[in-house]
């Protein structure tokens, strides 16, 4: 039997990572969280999470690095990372810094103890593609003028040059994901997140606040079928090579999906156009319309299951049963 780290485990990610590691591979699954961005507290997702071949650590990524010399783990998933249009804000200037610091920390690890290394990217790196198709293909640009979302971008990318260059170089055994629009459950509104606010604002009866004119288009992805990819591709995903994990049959635009989380929860609550720039300030900055081509990582085997209205049902039972603060939480408002 052997070990697998996870970083961030008991993010909104990295839990259902966690969730599935456990119930469905007989690994020990130890996972490293500083907690600052879990949307459920861990006293209510430890129950969903067969104990017996699980252990943690309670404290930031550096630290952890630093006083688990005994771990040797077979892979390492790196879904630890400041995350969410406005969870990133406060950080800003510091964004890429701690990007890369972080993925460096885990490059170390798995090259002292040979693991494979599953770097978490981003879709942000493609700048929006070609006309919204994002291809591993395609050459990678970071448009627009400065932002905090800009300087995610970045770090993300100079993250996966770095882990490239150390795989071409250093022999480092790497993957890297770039993840699309993902959603569903656990996922909070408090970081800017789309799908948790409106399913919030419907369920409170308030308007659903649907920034700039609602026509940017997403892919959104349920987590559960991003985490079976990363397990897909820690399995069979080829040493250096980038994958693509999201679902081009969900792609819809903003304002669609506002009508369809209306539909579903049968509110009333009306729709309001509003400027983000208002509610976060001038370094908020939007996504460009983006949706992935995800040949390559169909051709190792992995396929999202799930449709828009299955992650939108998943994403409001959770915070229908949810205890008061951490609905409150996961609403985001």
């Amino acid at each position: 039997m052997s070990d697998v780290l996870i970083t961030g485990g008991f993010g909104f990610l990295g839990s259902h990572l966690t969730e599935l590691l456990l119930k469905e591979s007989d690994e020990t699954v130890h996972v490293v969280d500083n907690l600052s961005t879990s949307p459920i507290p861990l006293e209510e997702l430890l129950p969903h999470l067969p104990p017996s071949r699980l252990s943690y650590e309670i404290t930031d990524l550096s630290s952890a690095l630093e006083h688990l010399p005994h771990l040797r783990p077979r892979i390492i998933y790196h879904t630890a990372s400041l995350v969410g249009p406005a969870a990133i804000l406060p950080h800003a200037g510091f964004i890429a810094l701690n990007i890369l610091s972080d993925a460096l920390a885990v490059a170390k690890l798995a090259l002292r103890t040979g693991a494979r290394l599953i770097y978490v990217s981003s879709s942000e790196v493609y700048g929006g593609g070609v006309n919204g198709l994002c291809s591993e293909t395609m050459p990678v640009r970071i448009a627009g003028p400065s932002s905090a979302r800009s300087e995610y971008a970045l770090g993300k990318l100079t993250a996966e040059v770095a882990l490239t260059n150390l795989h071409r170089a250093g022999g480092l055994d790497l993957c890297i994901v770039r993840p699309f629009n993902v959603a569903g459950p656990r996922q909070s509104g408090v970081g800017g997140f789309v799908l948790p606010r409106f399913a919030g604002q419907a369920l409170a009866s308030l308007p659903l606040t649907v920034f700039g004119n609602g026509t940017q288009r997403r892919a959104f992805t349920d987590v559960r079928d991003i985490a079976a990819g990363l397990r897909q591709i820690a399995d069979c995903g080829e040493p250096g090579e980038i994958y693509n994990l999201g679902n081009p049959e969900n792609v819809c635009t903003i304002l669609e999906l506002a009508e369809q989380v209306r539909e579903l929860t049968r509110t009333s609550s009306p729709i309001s156009f509003v400027d983000p720039r208002q509610i976060y300030g001038p370094l908020y900055a939007e996504a460009n319309d983006k949706f992935p081509d995800t040949a390559k990582s169909r051709s190792i085997g992995w396929r999202p299951l799930r449709n828009r209205q299955e992650i939108i049902e998943g994403t409001v039972s959770l915070m229908r049963s949810a205890p008061p603060a951490t609905r409150q939480r996961l609403q985001g408002f």
